[in-house]
């Protein structure tokens, strides 16, 4: 198995996008990543819906406020 990387509900960050990637980790389903750089420079790849994946793109902005779905900021 893998580790899930889907954010939190309480989670909270933003950051710009550096990365997108899509796979079937499991074999049956497609996962959606981003992998964005936060202000403080650290790295972080989470998973996403596959909405918001198709609609950015690498140098978008993401936001992800406690208690919604990440978006596109």
């Amino acid at each position: 198995m893998f580790k899930s990387r889907k954010a939190g509900r309480d989670d909270a960050w933003e950051g710009t996008v550096v990365d997108k990637s899509r796979g079937m980790l499991d074999g049956s389903n497609m996962y959606h990543f981003v992998k964005f750089r936060r202000a403080d420079g650290e790295t972080v790849q989470v998973r996403i819906g596959r909405r918001l994946w198709k609609s950015i793109a690498v140098g978008d902005r993401i936001v992800k406020q406690s208690g919604s779905d990440p978006a596109k900021g």
